[in-house]
């Protein structure tokens, strides 16, 4: 019995020996993910609160210079509500509401419907991005909004921001490659009507998006009005899976090698939040956006509106859904989101201001900047509809 007690104790004891080596990495790699994650929360608070002091009185924040107050005002204003404040409750309510306000202020919105200032020069030729940035941002808004009038308001504004969208959109024809022809719309700086039917890709995502938050809050949205964008980005795609700048620009002909990284990362980005995981053609713009858009690797031309787009639909990637898409394969080359947080994250960080807590090398501002990091930064929290897997 003495001996077999022994044998028992031995047994244990190298058992014990032998388990400290291996138990030791895994408790070093989730201190380190601890660490990160403390890292990145007093990243987003310092962000969160550099936006805060940047808001002006009467709740818009503003581009360098005063430009684009209204994209602004939505992008920050969206920050806010990614953290989990609404309109009534959370730390950043009064933030929230105070942008909100400056949305419904009278004579804000046209009698047409457009949220985009006309009367700044830097947005009376480029309305239509502040208006699709402030519907999405309102239609967020509305989702978390209980107060009846408040929501009365909201819901008025966005059914007149819908419509605006709508009639907005250019048309045009295209042959489908296996010979049907459809109508397909776009978007430009401008309406269709003052701008002669011109449409550009990266305004056309962000109506794309502003309808979807605007459906995800029981807006309603017309389906002829999604299926002609939906063609649209069919159309401007090329053979190697890239989106063109322009349709019309183009002249209806999406040649290889003339696909723009930004854009097709927004594509995605559209095409995932309105549900469509498995199409051929978001294949097409997945494999294009992993071969062409380096991550974390320094500055390159609309580098912030590409990583605001890139991050959200690799986010929706998650780990596993490359895989399902691609399942022929091999795992090492697959697009995931633990990949592109572990090179993303410390590279957003070390390039915020340590004294201000904002980013400031942007092309367009702090403002732009610092909304699109605390935008990628905050993707995992999962609060909005229009970010969420």
């Amino acid at each position: 019995m003495r001996c077999n007690w022994l044998l028992a104790t031995a047994v244990a004891a190298v058992g014990a020996v032998a388990a400290v080596p291996a138990s030791a990495p895994v408790a070093h790699a989730q201190e380190k993910k601890d660490d990160t994650k403390k890292r990145v929360e007093e990243s987003i608070e310092k962000g969160l609160e550099y936006l805060k002091k940047l808001q002006a009185q009467d709740g818009h924040w503003e581009a360098q210079g005063g430009q684009y107050p209204t994209s602004m005002t939505a992008l920050a204003g969206m920050c806010f509500l990614m953290e989990g404040s609404t309109l009534k409750e959370g730390k950043y309510s009064d933030q929230v509401k105070k942008a909100v306000e400056w949305f419904l202020a009278p004579n804000r919105q046209q009698p047409n419907g457009l949220l985009g200032d006309v009367r700044n020069p830097t947005e009376a030729t480029r309305y239509m991005y502040g208006h699709g940035f402030g519907t999405m941002f309102l239609a967020s808004a509305y989702g978390e909004e209980e107060d009846k009038d408040q929501r009365e308001k909201l819901e008025k504004c966005l059914k007149k921001a819908v419509e605006f969208i709508g009639k907005a959109q250019t048309l045009k024809k295209y042959r489908k490659p296996e010979g049907k022809e459809v109508d397909v719309g776009g978007w430009g700086y401008v309406s269709a009507a003052d701008g002669n039917n011109f449409d550009e890709g990266s305004v056309t995502i962000t109506q794309l998006q502003a309808l979807r938050a605007a459906r995800n809050a029981g807006i309603q949205v017309p389906k002829e009005v999604i299926q002609k964008a939906t063609d649209y980005l069919e159309a401007c795609t090329t053979p190697d899976g890239g989106v063109i700048y322009s349709w019309a620009g183009g002249n209806g002909n999406a040649q290889k090698g003339q696909g723009r990284p930004p854009l097709t990362a927004a594509a995605v980005a559209c095409s995932f939040s309105a549900g469509q995981y498995k199409g051929e053609l978001a294949k097409r713009w997945i494999k294009f956006c992993r071969d062409n858009i380096p991550v974390a690797k320094g500055r390159i031309a609309h580098d912030e509106y590409q990583s605001y787009y890139y991050a959200q639909f690799v986010y929706v990637l998650g780990d596993e859904r490359y895989g399902q898409m691609f399942d022929k394969e091999e795992k090492a080359t697959w697009l995931t989101w633990t990949k592109y947080k572990d090179a993303m994250y410390p590279y957003i960080m070390d390039q915020q201001d340590k004294g201000t807590g904002g980013w400031t090398g942007g092309y367009v501002g702090p403002v732009f900047a610092t909304a699109v990091n605390l935008t990628i930064l905050q993707l995992e929290k999962g609060i909005l509809p229009i970010y969420q897997r």
